[in-house]
């Protein structure tokens, strides 16, 4: 197609910089090539590296010719120069202060200080006052002397509130996306899931739900309140009795509780089944009522309650089944409450309450996503859930003080086993009045 074409090489004087180049440049020299093709589509060697090694007068390939020659006689290789430094950085000043700039902000090149003062007076609707003239002079030193001038020079100098405006909706959409990928990422784990299965299943075995039970009612005492009334107190020790052995019985199935040494046992249970006794009637407060039902559908007034030997703390218990009601806990929630209230390695006498510390923390885990997963809008139920356990501590010491002044009200003894389970209440409760 065609048989003989030159390249001749561009030298120092033409306009090409060859400063910029790493080899020298070759024009093709041939009327023939059509201008629409491209070169390395016929001839791929010269996109080659090691075709440009070294200096060469001629080359073929396959029938055709190429010659290279420089402008140069004195010089058979063109060599590049070491390119020379970059210039040092330079930061230009704000506009409002001439501080040194941090970049262009809110349309214009300022400072981080002036940056935020525009914003946060931009966001907060700020009025300010000058006490001069209203020409005050703005620069690094004096900027913060006067607010209404700063704030002028501000937006004499371009910026702009309404870049304040959509850079703060901005954050808020992003803030937003963040929560909702948050929400979307509260799974329960396969090993989580399982404790919660465990955790429902155990509650809901020892402990029946209000609509479960068939309510019964009884006049006794319901009109005023007294110090105790006999009956009641004889019908709700028997209950209480009863409770406090199905509490033993949802602490035996806590994944892990067994595995703990049985000193560690007797402390934990000691020491938390008051909590979980208020919890589970509170539990089945009826408001509209004012009654609470225990577990074979007893239901009683509150000022029963009182003359069944609550007694001073009844108001304090009614208080808190109140506070429950917005949480709207299910069954499995209060499972789980129960079961931190239950291993908590912050118990006094503990042996090993590391090891109670580790059981305690998949319950957590499993009641914080569980809550949030159950309510998507609502992420604060878990930390108010948590807050609720310090309600029911200050109620079961009431509950410590209570038992001394029942033992001098009731005729006989207290039943053994509220005798042996209050038993730590009381001491720690002497132990806190004696520091």
């Amino acid at each position: 197609m065609f048989d003989f074409m030159d390249f001749h090489c561009l030298g120092s004087s033409e306009i090409l910089d060859l400063y910029t180049l790493s080899r020298p440049v070759c024009v093709l020299q041939d009327q023939d090539l059509d201008q629409n093709q491209d070169l390395t589509a016929f001839f791929p060697e010269l996109i080659s590296e090691s075709d440009w090694q070294e200096p060469h007068s001629s080359q073929s390939v396959g029938s055709q010719r190429f010659t290279c020659s420089s402008s140069s006689s004195s010089d058979d290789t063109l060599t590049s120069p070491t390119s020379p430094p970059p210039p040092p950085r330079t930061y230009k000043p704000c506009f409002v202060c001439q501080d040194k700039s941090s970049g262009y902000h809110y349309g214009v090149s300022a400072c981080e200080g002036c940056k935020g003062f525009f914003r946060r007076s931009v966001q907060k609707n700020m009025v300010y006052t000058c006490h001069r003239d209203r020409n005050c002079i703005i620069n690094k030193i004096t900027r913060n002397r006067c607010q209404y001038c700063r704030l002028q020079r501000c937006f004499a100098v371009g910026m702009s509130k309404e870049s304040v405006r959509n850079d703060r909706n901005r954050r808020k959409e992003k803030n937003e996306a963040v929560k909702m990928t948050i929400m979307e990422t509260y799974e329960l784990t396969e090993e989580l899931g399982l404790i919660v299965e465990k955790i429902c299943r155990a509650h809901r075995e020892t402990f029946p739900s209000l609509c479960q039970l068939g309510k019964y009612t009884t006049n006794s005492s319901s009109d005023h309140r007294i110090h105790l009334d006999l009956g009641l107190w004889d019908k709700f020790s028997e209950l209480a009795t009863k409770c406090i052995i199905k509490v033993v019985e949802f602490a035996k199935r806590v994944p892990g509780f067994t595995g703990l040494t049985m000193a560690d046992q007797i402390t934990l249970l000691k020491a938390a089944c008051l909590d979980i006794l208020i919890l589970r009637i509170c539990t089945r407060y009826t408001p509209d009522q004012d009654t609470m039902t225990f577990s074979d559908g007893l239901t009683l007034t509150r000022t029963q309650i009182h003359n069944a030997g609550f007694g001073p703390m009844t108001d304090q218990v009614f208080t808190f089944a109140g506070q429950l009601l917005p949480l709207e806990m299910d069954d499995t929630e209060s499972g789980l409450l129960s079961a931190i209230c239950l291993v908590s390695g912050d118990r006094h006498d503990l042996e090993e309450p590391s090891k109670v510390e580790v059981l305690q923390e998949p319950l957590l885990e499993a009641l914080k996503i569980y809550s949030r997963k159950r309510r998507p809008s609502m992420p604060l139920m878990f930390p108010k859930a948590l807050m609720k356990i310090t309600d029911l501590r200050s109620i079961s010491a009431k509950g410590a003080e209570r038992v001394v002044t029942l033992k001098m009200e009731i005729p006989g003894s207290m039943p053994p086993l509220i005798e042996e389970m209050l038993e730590d209440l009381q001491n720690l409760e002497n132990q806190q009045k004696d520091r």
